[in-house]
């Protein structure tokens, strides 16, 4: 908080996280070429390079114009990469990424000079904002990467093949030295090659619950890195539910489509097999057909993909409150923790996070990320759906616009909880919420069940 630091020393920190965060960013741009950058990889999605160049946009509006009272630097790039400016389709337009880079640079530049005079007493919770502004767009360049990767693959398979796809080689890894320089390095982890896969013998593993005991817990985040939907921290109570102790793996999935769940409506609820029969998807997006992969958290499933499963096996998704109670929550302690492990920051020993693995990992890799509950792998690797709407909290106010959460109060949006193997440590917390419509599959999204009673008894 800033009580606890001097304005120099804040501003030191910030700065650091702003070359780390960019850096990171940029990474993602060695080697793409124009087609790539320029390129829909999906309809319900902008280019790469417009979610680039928005990322300066809204770094110049916030905190040079409506903050510092500067012109404009760029009013050409205004109506192209505002949020609200054109159309995604239209979005394909775009300046050069050379151009692009130079866009970041030259706002980058001025936005550290304004760092210097600013007063973070009234400005920090802005500047925490633009940070995690920057980590979600990047995390979105991350999975539309990931989508065109999916999509050159399918292309590369005959029909008779399709069914068995084989995941991609490993591709170069980002090692960050000092901040804003990044090195490439090869890849030593190298994936299972695909084949076809033999009928399950045995139950799979990981199906074991945890019993969550009835009463309050604190719910949110009061905190000025806490963006508007999170806030503010609120006292709810739950009954007694179960709710498994790792999400869902591919392994258990299989089970699911082997027995023909994608064919049986008996597991869909009214509007999920709707959307089944216009879609016509038959497993996962980033489906690998791959038994080495069994224990790996299945991923690139919609929410009705996720609830269908979970009617199949006699479960439900979890609430938002009962996955962040789960996840939180201290009993002991009485209080709730930052991580599921404690307040210490995320490491590459607590949890796949920040692009360092460049994949899932199997769900029961880390151990000392286990919350007070036991519950592994919660954040991280994936993004879990759960059962509720996205909505406000009581006395929501919206910051720093009220498109950025508010619009979204729908009941069109399913909360997401967790982050994934390319969230970055600025959003990766027990409090944050993401929300995507229950159809989107394109996210780096997986879930785990819950029940109302406990299962094994």
């Amino acid at each position: 908080m800033i009580s606890e630091l001097s304005q120099s020393s804040l501003k030191e920190t910030i700065s650091c996280n702003f070359h780390q965060c960019r850096a990171k960013t940029l990474a993602l741009f060695v080697g793409i070429d124009e087609v790539t950058f320029c390129a829909q990889a999906h309809p319900d999605f902008s280019p790469i390079g417009w979610h680039l160049g928005h990322i300066a946009y809204t770094e110049s509006l916030w905190l040079l114009e409506h903050s510092a009272d500067l012109p404009c630097l760029f009013p050409q790039y205004r109506k192209l990469f505002a949020a609200n400016g054109l159309p995604k389709c239209d979005r394909v337009k775009l300046p050069t990424l050379e151009k692009t880079l130079h866009y970041l640079d030259t706002v980058r530049a001025k936005v550290l000079d304004y760092l210097e005079l600013a007063d973070l007493k009234q400005q920090e919770r802005l500047w925490q904002f633009i940070l995690q502004h920057e980590s979600q767009h990047s995390e979105i360049i991350t999975f539309l990467l990931e989508l065109g990767k999916q999509e050159r693959r399918q292309l590369s398979l005959s029909p008779r093949r399709q069914e068995y796809q084989i995941t991609s080689p490993p591709r170069e890894r980002h090692r960050l030295t000092n901040p804003g320089e990044v090195v490439l390095q090869a890849s030593t982890t190298e994936l299972p090659a695909a084949r076809k896969r033999p009928p399950l013998t045995s139950t799979p593993p990981f199906t074991e619950m945890i019993e969550i005991p009835g009463g309050e817990f604190e719910m949110g985040d009061s905190s000025v890195d806490a963006l508007d939907n999170e806030r503010s921290a609120h006292i709810v109570y739950l009954d007694t539910y179960c709710i498994d102790r790792y999400p869902v793996t591919c392994g258990q999935y299989l089970a699911f489509m082997e027995a023909g769940g994608y064919q049986n409506p008996r597991w869909w609820s009214k509007a999920g097999w709707e959307w089944l029969q216009t879609e016509q998807v038959t497993q996962p997006l980033y489906w690998c057909n791959n038994p080495a992969w069994d224990n790996h958290p299945v991923y690139g499933v919609s929410w009705y993909e996720a609830q269908a499963y979970s009617q199949f096996v006699g479960k439900r998704l979890p609430t938002e409150a009962e996955w962040e109670k789960a996840v939180s929550w201290d009993a002991k302690a009485n209080r709730r923790r930052i991580y599921p492990w404690g307040n210490e920051q995320p490491t590459l020993e607590l949890c796949n996070h920040d692009n360092f693995m460049e994949r899932t990992t199997p769900v029961d890799t880390f151990p000392t990320g286990q919350s007070a509950y036991g519950l592994y792998d919660a954040l991280g690797n994936v993004w879990e759906w759960t059962a509720s709407w996205f909505d406000g909290y009581k006395g929501f106010q919206y910051y720093p616009y009220i498109g950025y959460s508010q619009v979204y109060f729908d009941q069109q949006h399913r909360v997401l909880k967790g982050g994934s193997w390319a969230t970055r440590p600025w959003v990766l917390r027990s409090s944050f919420r993401n929300w995507y419509q229950p159809g989107v599959r394109q996210i780096l999204a997986g879930f785990r069940c819950a029940t109302s009673t406990n299962f094994l008894s």
